[in-house]
């Protein structure tokens, strides 16, 4: 059934599996019996035919009249005969998984893509949404809830030296009629079953940036026992001199930074009884529907590695301040070429992973998995951001039983 489709995809959580298909036989017996009738005058034949019903019974190997059957379908679907020969080759009382590499070779998935590849939310944001999304109409939505329109952002403090009229805070760019919450910072816990219990922490940053984003984040640094958690960004922007202030400080811990969007599991961080006992939230990584546009690119160059998963866009656009974003991109060491693309558009412009990399926005083509997959805690030296939960930890102090 999943041959049928026209886009295959099976994520890393997904399983597939195949083995040889039970052929039940149903035998019998025919037996014939032929007979005359004369009918005024004339002589007819009469067959009459008794079928005797066997013992049905099953057999665990594929007759080869389904083998013919299942490859002409995946030969018709495109699929390759792999899929036949591991069905054949595992027995029926066993289930061999197909791994995604070898779907690939198989052509049985056609990318290595997830499901939100076709359930993403960033498919219905464009210009052109997929087909399958569906605008509801007005009646069908729910009540609108009023919200207080949000206090103006308070502008930066002139330096002593020069009493002059502070900048202009540069306002955070979102969607027309869609105002973005503010950054909010939490520390995360990787979920995959293949790190645990020693899984990768993080320190997911989402929203807007406000003239509050830089104490926010101050605070929590002091507040960790690991300040040294690397960031995972997904922003639209923001308060350019907030952004500059937070750009200095990931600079001054030297903080990782990659562009890459936080999942949190099991519920919604602003609830209560989400933590694990570490005091972090549970997530894993998402490359779709990640955003980092404007002055969210200011301050990922602040990052010691600087990186940008695959399928994040990433753009640029004049914020004014010249000189002081200059400045800025200088005091992080990054190219003037970064400098120029900014400076050069106004409008939005998306950068290419190329691009990133020839201008030093990025440190290298390396993607989230370098600083949260679950195989880093196993390498050694062990990076700054695995730890062991406390409840594993107690009970590697604790001696075994005699």
């Amino acid at each position: 059934m999943f041959a049928g489709g026209v886009r295959r995809v099976a994520g890393g959580w997904a399983y597939l599996g195949v083995h040889q298909i039970t052929t039940t036989w149903f035998p019998s017996t025919r037996h014939f019996r032929t007979t005359y009738k004369t009918i005024r005058g004339k002589r007819y034949q009469v067959t009459t035919e008794t079928v005797t019903e066997g013992r049905s019974y099953k057999t665990y190997k594929m007759s080869k009249g389904f083998a013919r059957k299942i490859s002409a379908y995946l030969a018709e679907m495109g699929v390759g005969q792999g899929v036949l020969d591991k069905m054949k080759a595992t027995p029926a009382s066993d289930i061999q998984r197909i791994t995604l590499h070898d779907m690939l070779t198989m052509k049985l998935a056609t990318s290595t893509d997830t499901v939100e590849l076709f359930t993403g939310v960033i498919l219905c944001m464009g210009d052109k949404p997929a087909p399958n999304c569906r605008e509801i109409a007005e009646d069908a939505r729910p009540a609108a809830v009023t919200t207080a329109k949000p206090a103006p952002s308070r502008q930066a403090e002139a330096p002593s030296s020069k009493p002059a009229k502070a900048p202009t805070a540069v306002p955070f760019r979102g969607a027309a009629g869609n105002a973005a919450p503010e950054m909010r910072f939490v520390v995360v816990r990787g979920s995959d079953p293949l790190c645990d219990p020693d899984c990768p922490e993080w320190i997911s940053a989402e929203g807007a940036v406000t003239p509050r984003t830089p104490q926010k984040l101050r605070q929590l640094l002091a507040a960790l026992d690991n300040p040294r958690l690397p960031i995972v960004i997904s922003s639209r922007g923001g308060d350019l001199f907030g952004v500059l202030a937070a750009g200095r400080l990931i600079h001054e811990r030297k903080l990782d930074v990659v562009v890459a969007r936080t999942n949190i599991l099991g519920c919604n961080p602003p609830g209560a009884g989400c933590l694990d006992d570490n005091g972090a939230y549970v997530g894993l990584i998402s490359q779709f529907g990640v955003e980092c546009d404007s002055a969210c690119a200011l301050m990922l160059a602040g990052g010691a590695r600087r990186l940008v998963d695959p399928k994040a866009r990433l753009s640029v656009s004049s914020m004014g301040q010249k000189r002081i974003v200059e400045a800025y991109l200088d005091e992080m060491a990054i190219s003037q070429g970064l400098f120029a693309a900014i400076d050069q558009s106004s409008v939005e412009r998306e950068l290419e992973p190329d691009v990133m990399l020839k201008v030093g926005l990025v440190t290298g083509p390396d993607t989230s998995d370098t600083l949260t997959g679950p195989a880093i805690c196993r390498s050694s030296p062990k990076p700054d951001n695995c730890r062991l939960p406390p409840s594993a930890n107690a009970q590697a102090k604790t001696p075994p039983e005699l």
